[in-house]
């Protein structure tokens, strides 16, 4: 839990500054619901902290969130930047997976949440979309204004001793009514000789006039009620004088408006106490509104009418819903809707009481509530809940999912578009992730929420013996028992992939009674073995395991045994990937130089960072090398990843090094590696810059081939970015001048080369990157010139997105005398 995990407790100043930031973000965008994303105490993984105007127990698959994932929550805490959608078409483009998983017309609005550098998590607000229509500035200035203010809270609770990690669950946060009328109580007295009525303020104020104005007697009074209402105030006046008795009647009050709204009367006698007292009527009034009469009339409805909040609670029913629903009004109203009727929670109907919250329009639908008993429903959302309309209706010819029966298919086109989500959200998923372990944590995230498992196994086959890939969940050791199993082993991870059939086991028992002896984990459980199978090639096997026994609905069986295929063809493919990813980097760490050659007078150091995504092998490389002309200093990047960017920067650093070692100059050097990469035509261009340095005089002469500008920080400190003449990249035109550029570099300065992967950053510009690393070289003074390249190289491999690799090259001079 946040703040104090070990007690358990959520602290209430925590709870109360991120309610109160997503209650007044959602007010300011005009939306119906949102919430807080914080960090958690897993690296990489955000939780949901709030959650307002939504019921948390529909909104599950959410409250967990990777910061790499392409979703808009993700996005927007990677970058710092806000991520604004104003219509679901704008979030399918930008955000397919997002929409797989709510298929639904709605706007939502992301911001960062943080104080300075340091981003704490993330501000959303959901609204209804608005097609064509930008979302505004001044609205996205007022979101992060309340960011802000949040990220400054909760600094100031990290400073004073609260943690504001968040493991636990959301904490649900009711909406403020858009219309909620004050209720209005007022007290009077009543002399009932003399009819004097004397009233307070509020009093005075229902009856629509003041202390002053009002002329304090019983006619006055009575001439404010409706003329068939009159008769009631003595009779509670009559009432109310018999012994002990309390009584309350209601009353209509013709209003200033001229229309008429109910008041509670209540009053009781008080007899006098002394000489001259007169005895008299002590009572109060309570402004009901228009609730009660719309209650009654509802009542009086032929169908049946219930409301939700929009947190999912019942807060009324008619009659004729607590008979269609079987349950009492007293069963029903403040209780939660599915675990009351847990008939409800199919998933299906879960799917159309998103569809209601979120798109803000009604849905229809009909729902199964016990066998041969149907209900037509539907869900007219609003700002403060959900009307929900029943009456009774036949069963349809079509056979529901929510009936389990053997053979049983999917249903209804609802209860198919419920059952295809999963496959849909996880094939997505999987089209982002390229080795085998990133395969693996996507169906741990997705997968084990979707089917409320709790362990995850996924073996791999090779040379006809099944190894263990991949595990979460299972006591620390279990499965080593089982790596590198053969194929004729009689277990179920061996029999589903040699038989091509999914094997299911809904309790433990079942499992012990199909193979004796079979080790187990636990005795309390279900457990469901999948084949991975790819276009007829046995990849492995996939187990889930449930902590509690459970069936496996025919839907259930099918959309598993379809994810099965999706996981096995993803491995394949990064069966594939690994094998050429191996290559690759065997190639390039083949062609990298394992050391640079020392000469008096200059030092020299080198630096290489992969990418965060994919980790595929990119093209950038560097070299130093010992030429006629003096020390060269290379650095290039070819175009693209993979073994054919590996294979291409091998060949162009073999050029480089060739034209270099001939003496040439550095515009002959530049001009000949062009020609060169254009007469091999490998369908990539490649950007560079070749320096050559005089150690003895300091005098450089340099030729850039599309390639960053080098960054100089002179003995005094100063650091600046160079403005080299350059040509085009390498491999485009055979025509291209390289024109030289030449400069000193003084003894005590040092140049720094490198790939854009060091200044680029999602969400921000080049120049931004390049100006950070100019003020990070500078600020690290005199540091040693390997102590630089690894806080360079450290600052860089901080940040979460980097898809391209870093090569960095850094040189500087000295005498004798230094």
């Amino acid at each position: 839990m946040a703040g104090e995990a070990s007690t358990g407790r959520v602290p209430d100043e925590l709870s109360l500054v991120l309610a109160q930031a997503a209650v007044s973000a959602i007010e300011s965008a005009g939306g119906y619901a949102g919430g807080v994303y914080l960090r958690s105490s897993t690296p990489g993984l955000l939780r949901l902290a709030v959650l307002a105007g939504l019921p948390g127990p529909l909104f599950r698959p959410w409250w967990r969130m990777q910061v790499k994932r392409p979703l808009p929550v993700s996005e927007s805490y990677r970058t710092g930047r806000a991520v604004l959608l104003a219509d679901a078409e704008e979030a399918m483009r930008r955000f397919p997976q997002l929409m797989a998983g709510l298929p639904f017309p709605f706007g939502s609005l992301y911001v960062p949440v943080g104080a300075g550098r340091d981003r704490a998590g993330v501000l959303f607000v959901m609204r209804a979309a608005t097609p064509g229509e930008p979302v505004a500035p001044a609205e996205v200035g007022r979101l992060q204004r309340i960011a802000r203010r949040l990220g400054q809270d909760l600094a100031g609770l990290g400073s004073g001793g609260t943690s504001c990690l968040w493991d636990g669950e959301p904490l649900p946060v009711q909406l403020p009514a858009a219309i909620a009328p004050p209720l209005r109580i007022g007290r009077f007295d009543w002399e009932l000789e003399s009819g004097a009525v004397t009233a307070d303020e509020e009093m005075c104020a229902i009856l629509g006039t003041t202390p002053a104005a009002f002329p304090g007697t019983v006619d006055a009074l009575a001439a404010r009620l409706v003329p068939e209402d009159v008769y009631g105030l003595w009779a509670l006046a009559r009432q109310a004088a018999e012994p002990d008795a309390s009584v309350v009647r209601r009353m209509r009050l013709r209003g200033p408006d001229g229309r008429s709204h109910l008041l509670e009367l209540s009053g009781r006698w008080v007899h006098p106490t002394g000489d001259g007292a007169a005895s008299h009527l002590s009572g109060s009034v309570v402004d009901l509104g228009a609730g009660p009469v719309v209650a009654e009339a509802a009542d009086r409805m032929p169908r049946g009418i219930f409301s939700l909040d929009r947190l999912g609670r019942i807060t009324y029913a008619n009659h004729l819903a607590e008979d269609l629903l079987g349950r009492s009004r007293a069963e029903l109203v403040g209780r939660v809707l599915w675990e009351t009727l847990p008939w409800f929670g199919h998933p299906a109907y879960e799917d159309h009481h998103r569809a209601a919250l979120l798109s803000d329009e009604a849905v229809h639908f009909l729902a199964r509530r016990a066998p041969k008993e149907w209900l037509s429903v539907s869900m007219y959302p609003g700002h403060d809940g959900v009307t929900v309309v029943l009456s009774a209706t036949e069963q349809p010819a079509y056979a529901p999912g929510s009936v389990v029966v053997p053979g049983a298919g999917l249903g209804s086109p609802a209860d198919r578009s419920a059952a295809l989500y999963r496959p849909v959200a996880l094939a997505i998923a999987l089209t982002e992730a390229v080795t085998a372990r990133q395969v693996s944590a996507v169906v741990t995230e997705e997968l084990l929420p979707a089917f409320g498992g709790r362990q995850l196994a996924i073996y791999l086959l090779s040379e006809r013996h099944l190894y263990l890939a991949w595990e979460t969940g299972f006591p620390e050791g279990f499965l080593n028992r089982f790596d590198g199993v053969a194929l004729d082993a009689r277990i179920p991870g061996v029999e589903t992939l040699t038989s091509g059939r999914p094997i299911f086991f809904e309790s433990m028992e079942r499992l012990g009674e199909a193979y004796p002896g079979i080790p187990m984990d636990a005795d309390v459980g279900a457990r469901a073995f999948l084949p991975l199978i790819a276009s007829g090639r046995l990849v492995g096997s996939c187990i889930l395991g449930f902590d509690r026994p459970r069936g496996f609905s025919p839907e259930e069986r099918t959309v598993l045994t379809a994810l099965a295929g999706l996981i096995a063809q993803a491995l394949k493919r990064a069966q594939r990937y690994d094998s050429e990813a191996a290559l690759a980097r065997g190639l390039q760490d083949a062609l990298l130089p394992h050391r640079l050659p020392g000469i008096e007078g200059v030092d020299t150091a080198a630096r290489y960072l992969s990418g965060t995504q994919g980790m595929d092998v990119g093209g950038d490389w560097y070299d130093v090398i010992e030429t006629g002309r003096g020390l060269a200093l290379v650095i290039g990047d070819v175009q693209g990843h993979g073994v054919a960017a590996a294979a291409t920067m091998g060949q162009l650093r073999s050029a480089v090094r060739a034209f270099a070692l001939g003496a040439r100059d550095p515009q002959e050097v530049m001009s000949g590696t062009n020609r060169l990469l254009i007469d091999l035509d490998p369908g990539q261009f490649a950007s560079c810059c070749y320096v050559v340095l005089d150690p003895a005089t300091g005098v450089v002469q340099a030729v850039r081939a599309g390639h960053p500008q080098p960054v100089l920080r002179h003995p005094d400190g100063a650091t600046e970015v160079l403005d080299l003449a350059g040509g085009v990249v390498l491999g485009i035109d055979s025509e291209a001048v390289y024109p030289v550029t030449e400069f000193r570099l003084d003894p005590g300065a040092m140049l720094a080369l490198f790939t854009d992967g060091l200044i680029e950053r999602a969400g921000t510009d080049i120049d931004e990157g390049i100006e950070r690393l100019r003020s990070g070289i500078a600020a690290l003074g005199s540091a040693s010139l390997g102590d630089i390249a690894d806080r360079v190289i450290e600052e860089a491999g901080q940040a979460d997105d980097r898809p391209d690799d870093i090569a960095l090259l850094l040189a500087s001079r000295w005498t004798a005398a230094d």
